[in-house]
């Protein structure tokens, strides 16, 4: 088994699934996560070449949500589209960052990603509610793995 199954069991992944689901019942934001063992690549170019490849670019809003971790390389970003960016401040993402790097440097990764992600479907509300007259789930809740 590679690093990348050996990091979240079946269970603790349900769990952050659940807390996607949950995180997206309160904005029109999508959230996903995607895990792999390194990269050569740096790190935030390759959440980005991710971000592009689970075509997270192509929702209405522009405002997907990418969290992005090389489990070997110790190393995660979060990563909003185009439509987040243009309209919150560039200290946006700090509290969501703050909350998985303290999660993270303790071991507890499920727990990490659990509170990242509420913590940024709640940032996300402010910004884009969730309106039940034209929103719709546009992503795959599932982790991605590479």
């Amino acid at each position: 088994m590679s690093k990348v199954e050996d990091f979240l069991s079946v269970q603790e992944e349900q769990e952050i699934i659940a807390a996607i689901r949950k995180a997206e019942r309160s904005t029109s934001g999508e959230i996903r996560i995607h895990i792999e063992k390194h990269t050569d690549a740096d790190h935030f170019d390759r959440a980005l070449e991710v971000f592009h490849l689970l075509k997270m670019d192509n929702t209405r809003l522009q405002n997907g949500v990418l969290i992005y971790v090389a489990v070997d390389d110790k190393s995660f970003v979060i990563y909003g589209d185009k439509g987040i960016n243009n309209v919150v401040p560039s200290n946006f993402w700090d509290a969501t960052r703050d909350i998985m790097h303290s999660h993270f440097s303790q071991g507890n990764f499920k727990q990490g990603l659990i509170e990242g992600v509420l913590q940024a479907g709640l940032e996300l509300q402010k910004h884009f509610p969730w309106d039940v007259d034209t929103d719709e789930d546009e992503l795959s809740n599932e982790i991605s793995k590479g």
